[in-house]
């Protein structure tokens, strides 16, 4: 009986079981147990709809009538029976999200892990880094991102937003680790490829080679599918490759991840327009069956003011961006304004530097604190020479002979907040300028360029210009075709192209296998649960955040070499040391309640823990009043918390973190171990009717019982005497 534990979770463990067990063999069994698991893992994680419970049924039933097998009618009826006698709460599971027990989250992943659009185990990758096991830390990110060294380099790192060790100093270099992590397996030749499965013999067409459209590919091939990309540039990696700068992210670096996806036999077709070079129809005739558009979003939009169409010396950065990339390196003049307060904005200025460019100036209407750009982006371009100026809205270029002489500009002050939250920018009167300038670079946002899908009528657009579709599954209006990247969104991440090209590729699977689609968009799911790095209290505190080292600001207003030079080894391993392990550790507090509430200690100093009053943290500061009772450790509920006993000493740890260690004393009279001193002595200033019999002696309870009863004894006449 489960009545104690909850059924969704037993029932998908028995499956997980029983695949790893290979105690099924005939291939059709196997893949119908493979489909139950993926929809049990649907419902445990919330993820389930209506259709799943019949679904599963149906499966069920599929494994009994297959009867080759004893484990196979086995697993049927097991499934069959679960889902009758516990059927309540397989549909509470799917209509309220909830898990009564518990138990379908005790394998919650980290907050970073939450918080990175494609889900990556960050603390099982984080500590095998500070193993020396690089090649198996790339091998855990790849199963959720097949792009490790690009995100390495460019990733916006969102976890580290959300990082617990950011509560006592600064966050963990996540995405400088996995870039560290990545180059060094790259350079030793262990960044290698999983295995792959027997070809399915079906097809699916992606269009578009860049972070959506490959990473979809990546994983579709791990599922047996041929694979085929068109791509409309002459090189893959979309806006990885045109719009990210060099010196941001070596075209080595896309080129070698790019490649490796190829080697699966995943075949790009390079300079190949969907609509101009070939039509979904002729597709279908070559035997596709699924397609996914993720094109991206390459087109840019106008400024809307005079003489913006007048003059060729007007562009955008999108397309100046792509053209250097593809291989133009002359300056687009010597005096440079560049419009806008992004990341692409940053780009253009900095690639204008190093195109030789007199000045490069930068105009955003709003301040520097408002400007959407990395603050490590603004800082570096400053110091390549870049000039900013805020508050300021330009309204006309200005030019004569077809060449641009002057950016016509106002000062501007910020009104009230717009529908984003920000405050709008309002052109102040008479505060008239021109910027003496000859070309003008826009980069106040991107658009989406539908060339070559436009022809497919059935798809619905929103009203930015991006195609419609579910983000559960990533599925649009047209039976068959599905889309993901900016091309759903509008222009956003990589990292969020890579989240959504991975969640079409289950999605397409599902589509082509006939299973029921999840009716929420997939949660992060913990891929391991590694060993601790063992670290000392005074290190864990004294470990500092690494400071990136970059090329000198000469080489980088000249040449496109890479500005950021990577970890060194040393630096990756004491970062990773400075882990928290919050895929272990819950933060729930419980060990500090307990020593300060119940043992009346308070030894715990780990105001980390909680979010809502900020309290000192101090992993020092335990081995001061700790008597390593074990209580914080009896009553964690997921082993962070732990204590033991070797070589002569008790140690307490927190996921690794050494709290304290206090040496062993041993009964005088039977050699077990009584415990430090410490605490010792505070387990006899509990027994006060043992006190006087223990003082001067180390004796266990047992041993110290026994004493006293024969001192007792000694004092006690015995009955009948004396009469």
């Amino acid at each position: 009986m489960m009545s104690s534990r909850c059924p969704v979770n037993e029932c998908r463990q028995y499956f997980d079981e029983l695949l790893a067990s290979e105690t099924i063999t005939l291939p059709r069994s196997r893949h119908l147990a493979e489909e139950i698991f993926l929809l049990l893992g649907d419902i445990a994680w919330g993820r389930g709809g209506g259709d799943h419970l019949s679904a599963l049924r149906s499966l069920g039933e599929s494994l009994l009538s297959q009867g080759a097998e004893a484990r196979t009618v086995e697993a049927g009826r097991f499934l069959l029976d679960t889902l009758s006698e516990y059927e309540e709460v397989f549909v509470s599971h799917i209509q309220t999200h909830n898990c009564a027990t518990g138990d379908c989250v005790k394998l919650a992943p980290s907050p970073c892990q939450m918080a990175c659009p494609a889900g990556l185990d960050i603390p099982s990758y984080v500590t095998l880094i500070g193993m020396g096991r690089e090649a198996e830390a790339i091998r855990i990110i790849r199963e959720d991102n097949p792009f490790p060294w690009v995100c390495g380099l460019v990733c916006t790192h969102p976890c580290e937003f959300v990082c617990v060790r950011g509560r006592i100093d600064k966050p963990i270099a996540i995405k400088d680790l996995k870039g560290y992590a990545a180059e060094r397996a790259m350079s030793r030749m262990e960044y290698v490829n999983p295995p792959l499965p027997p070809s399915n013999g079906r097809k699916v067409c992606i269009v578009g080679a860049g972070p959506a459209g490959l990473t979809a590919a990546y994983y579709l091939r791990l599922k047996g599918y041929q694979v085929t990309i068109l791509e409309a540039l002459p090189v893959a990696g979309g806006m990885m490759m045109v719009g990210i700068p060099r010196y941001r992210l070596p075209r080595e670096v896309i080129d070698r991840e790019v490649g490796m996806i190829e080697d699966m036999g995943v075949e790009i077709r390079r300079n190949t327009r969907l609509g101009r070079d070939v039509t979904i129809e002729q597709l279908r005739e070559e035997g596709y069956e699924a397609f996914l558009i993720a094109i991206g979003a390459h087109s840019s939009y106008k400024l809307m003011i005079p003489g913006e169409e007048d003059f060729p010396q007007v562009i955008s950065a999108v397309d100046f961006l792509r053209d250097v990339a593809l291989g133009e390196r002359h300056a687009p003049g010597k005096k440079v304004a560049v419009i806008g307060g992004g990341n692409v904005a940053i780009d253009a200025a900095r690639t204008c530097i190093r195109l030789g460019c007199e000045s490069v100036t930068l105009l955003y209407r709003r301040t520097r604190s408002e400007m959407p750009a990395h603050e490590i982006e603004v800082r570096q371009a400053e110091e390549e020479g870049v000039q900013f100026q805020f508050l300021t809205v330009p309204v006309e270029v200005k030019g004569q002979d077809g060449r641009v002489t002057a950016l016509h500009c106002l000062r501007a002050e910020l009104g009230q907040a717009d529908a984003s939250g920000r405050r709008r920018p309002i052109p102040v009167e008479g505060s008239d300028h021109d910027l003496d300038v000859d070309c003008v670079i826009a980069a106040i946002g991107q658009a989406i360029d539908s060339r070559g899908v436009d022809h497919l009528d059935r798809l619905k657009w929103s009203k930015r210009g991006t195609i419609k579709a579910n983000t559960a599954t990533m599925e649009t209006s047209q039976e068959g075709v599905f889309a993901a990247g900016d091309v759903v969104t509008g222009p956003a991440t990589v990292i969020e192209a890579i989240g959504m090209g991975k969640v079409a590729a289950d999605a397409i699977d599902r589509y082509l296998q006939g299973i029921p689609q999840p009716k929420m968009p997939p949660v992060p799911v913990r891929r391991r649960r590694l060993p601790f790095l063992e670290v000392s209290a005074s290190k864990k505190m004294r470990l500092e955040r690494p400071r990136m080292a970059e090329l000198n600001t000469d080489r980088r207003r000249i040449t496109f070499q890479q500005v950021e030079l990577g970890l060194t080894q040393d630096e990756a391993r004491e970062e990773a040391l400075r882990c928290l392990r919050c895929d272990v550790c819950r933060r729930c507090g419980l060990c500090v309640e307990i020593c300060r509430d119940k043992m009346k200690i308070d030894a715990l100093k780990l105001g980390y823990l909680d979010v809502e009053h900020k309290t000192e943290t101090d992993f020092r500061a335990t081995a001061e009043r700790c008597i390593t009772c074990g209580a914080c450790a009896t009553h964690c509920p997921n082993d962070a918390m732990q204590i033991e006993d070797r070589d002569g000493t008790r140690v307490l740890s927190i996921c690794g973190t050494v709290l304290n260690q206090l040496k062993l004393e041993y009964c005088e009279e039977c050699g077990s171990v009584l415990g430090p001193e410490r605490y010792h002595d505070f387990i006899m200033g509990r027994m006060k009717e043992l006190a006087s019999t223990v003082a001067g002696h180390r004796l266990c309870l047992k041993c110290a019982r026994k004493k006293a009863a024969a001192k007792h004894a000694e004092l006690t006449p015995p009955v009948g005497k004396g009469i």
